[in-house]
Parts: structure tokens; sequence; C-alpha cells
């Protein structure tokens, strides 16, 4: 007995969950119905129904269907599957699951195939596209985001499943299945499979031995890697303490590599903080040599005590919107020439330690204001240092 396969939702109307893209005058759904579905890739959290909507897709649209995992997919086989409906009427449907995971050299044979319409393509991913596919395989085709299933969705599906099987769930095994499967159907449907197996009533004491953890939400593989990350961010940018540590709690628990986290945090200290409080750098800096050595679970430590101290820290982007715009200002093509004074070995050249420290001397041939001191923290300081050596005769 598989109940996550004997259950898999076979049409639209059945499909759980994700009615921001199946409710009836959603843009997906019309699509899907009018047959005119052009390439596409879903991507959300793991058991949200993505292999499923592209069955589902198959079978509306009528089409051959190709199942295949980017982590085994040959060149060959595409190429094989191409050429057998050259001159069909109808052409194969192919869903690649984990699409993220394939290389750029695979994507660049994908991309012929998808312009001619050799067939439709449909990949699945827990990671955001925008992150791991590039721009040309993402401008030929559309992509939907599909959400964590909501407890309600996971209810009335566990609730169908049971009456069906004339399972005995105790209500407190119930609730469990729902809230420790965080919106993944298809493990709490394992799950329940795995405690009926052992008895009846199911009881709750029994699947907390099964799974003694909620799944989480959490990491590398999936697209929360990059929301949880920006949440947490986000809070230490707000001074939320207690927000940052929930959302490091959940990048730890979820698997996240310390380092990668330390290297997010030493971003913030320059872009967020910066001369408002230039220790947090240093900070930021030890803690990612730190975590590089003794990993976890001590490395969790020096993280909670970094994202404490930049959460507290005074902010500043000021060094973050200078160098953006003297980098646009390159871009834009004002190239202007270094002044002959300034040059390598110009003996025009006024050194400023032979006048107390500062003298007027042009160093650009034309004005530009990129910096703007915002007047926080450490940086009133530079601000009045800067003030100071420049009024020096």
């Amino acid at each position: 007995m598989n109940l996550a396969l004997k259950y898999r939702p076979k049409s639209l109307q059945d499909l759980v969950g994700q009615k921001h893209l199946l409710s009836e005058n959603a843009p997906l759904r019309l699509l899907i119905e009018s047959g005119k579905l052009p390439h596409t890739f879903f991507y959300g959290p793991p058991g949200s129904g993505k292999t499923t909507l592209a069955r589902i897709i198959a079978s509306t649209l009528d089409r051959p269907f190709y199942e295949m995992n980017a982590t085994t997919i040959k060149v060959e086989e595409l190429r094989k599957i191409f050429k057998e409906y050259t001159n069909a009427l109808q052409k194969p449907l192919i869903f690649i699951d984990e699409v993220h995971r394939l290389s750029k050299n695979q994507q660049e044979v994908l991309l012929p195939f998808m312009e001619n319409n050799a067939a439709l393509i449909i990949g699945a991913s827990t990671e955001n596209p925008y992150y791991s596919m590039t721009a040309a395989m993402r401008s030929r085709s559309h992509l939907f985001e599909f959400e964590t299933i909501d407890d309600r969705d996971m209810r009335e599906y566990l609730e169908y499943v049971i009456e069906r099987e004339s399972f005995v769930v105790e209500d407190e095994a119930l609730e469990f299945l729902i809230s420790s499967s965080s919106g993944d159907a298809r493990a709490m449907l394992n799950l329940l499979e795995s405690g009926i197996a052992i008895e009846s009533p199911l009881r709750v004491k029994t699947l907390r031995q099964i799974r003694p953890h909620a799944l989480q939400a959490g990491s590398s593989e999936d697209d929360s890697h990059y929301e949880l990350t920006s949440a947490m961010i986000k809070s230490i940018r707000g001074s939320d303490i207690d927000a940052g540590l929930y959302y490091l709690a959940r990048l730890i628990e979820g698997g996240e590599p310390a380092e990668f986290i330390a290297r997010r945090l030493a971003i913030l200290a320059s872009e967020d903080i910066g001369n408002a409080n230039p220790n947090a750098l240093n900070l930021a800096s030890s803690t990612l040599n730190i975590v590089k050595h003794i990993g976890y679970p001590e490395a969790r430590i020096s993280l909670s005590q970094l994202l404490i101290y930049l959460a507290s820290s005074p902010k500043s982007n000021s060094a973050y919107l200078a160098i953006n715009m003297a980098q646009e200002v390159i871009k834009n093509g004002e190239i202007y020439p270094v002044p002959n004074h300034i040059k390598t070995h110009s003996k025009e050249y006024i050194y400023p330690h032979d006048y107390g420290g500062w003298v007027k001397q042009s160093y650009l041939n034309h004005k530009f204001k990129f910096y703007e001191s915002k007047g926080v923290g450490f940086e009133k300081n530079l601000l009045e240092w800067r003030r100071t050596i420049t009024s020096l005769k």
C-alpha cells in the first residue's frame, strides 16, 4: 500500500491547495484548459503538488508523457525523444524534476527544442529558478510558484483518505499528522501509512516515535533557503533581535551551513551598518573565521552573538549606495582620464603629509557626489573628522 501514490490527484479539481494558481479564472488553469500552456517551471516546497500537476497536465492535453530527473538525465536520451516525435502531430510533454540541477550545458541543449516547440517542457524544483536557471531558459518559459499547502486543505485531504481507507485515528494523532508535516501532503500520508502499519487506532505517541521533530521548511535545497535568509536579514536590518534569532534557528535546524550564514551576516555588516558601526564588520569577519574551524553545534552560539550585535547596531547603507552610484556612472560610459599631476611618478603631485595631512588638490577632472553621510552612529564622527581635515589651511 502506497497511500501517496494511491491518492495522488488525477484532475485539476482534485489537486490539493494551490488555489492561487488553479482557481476557476486563474491564468495557469486557463492556459492548461485552453491547451495554450507554454514551457513552464514550477517551484515551491516539497509535497506541494508540482509533479502531480505535471501529470495532470499531460493527461488533460492528451500528450505522451516522459518523466525524468535532472540528476540522472542524459542529453542523448532527450535527443532521442525529440527525434522520435519530429513529424508527429502531437508533441510529447517532458517533465524534468529537480530542474535546478540541470547543468548549464544541459540547459543550452534544451534551448533550440524549446524554441521550436519540439516538446512541451515542464520542470519542477524546490529552488527558485531565478537563482538556478539561465536567463535564456527563463525567457522561454513561465514560472509559477507553489505555496505550502495550508492546514485546512491538508486536513480535508487527510480526512478523505482516512475515511476511504476506514482507518481509526485519534484526534490528537490527526492533528500531529497535519502540524508536523509542514504543508507536505506526501510526507503526511507516508507518516500515516507507517503509523497504521503499527497500530489501530493510531495514537500520537506512536507518530512522535516515528517522527520526533516536525519537518523543517528550512534550507539549501528549497526556495525557503532564500526566503528564510531574506527574512533573517530584514529582521536584523529592522533591529528585531527575536525575529532574527527565529529565522537563524530555522536555517540552522534546516541544515544550512554555518559558513553560508556567516557570509550573509558579513555582507549585512557592510551593506546595512557600514561605518555607522565599523566594528560590526570586524566581528562578522571574526565569526566567519571561527565557524570555519568549529562548526556545529558550537557555531550556532557565535552566529547568535553576531546576529544580536548586528541587530543592535546603528544602521547606515551609505557605503552601499555610494558604490552603487559610482558603478552606475561607469556603466553609463562616463570614463575620465586620471589627471596628469596624480599619475605615477608625477613631479606635480602635492604630498598632503607635507601640509599637515591635507592640501587642496584635484583628484578627478569631473565633479561627482556619490557618498552622502547619514550622520548615524560612528558615521557622524567620520563626517566631523572629514570636515575638520578639509578645513585645514
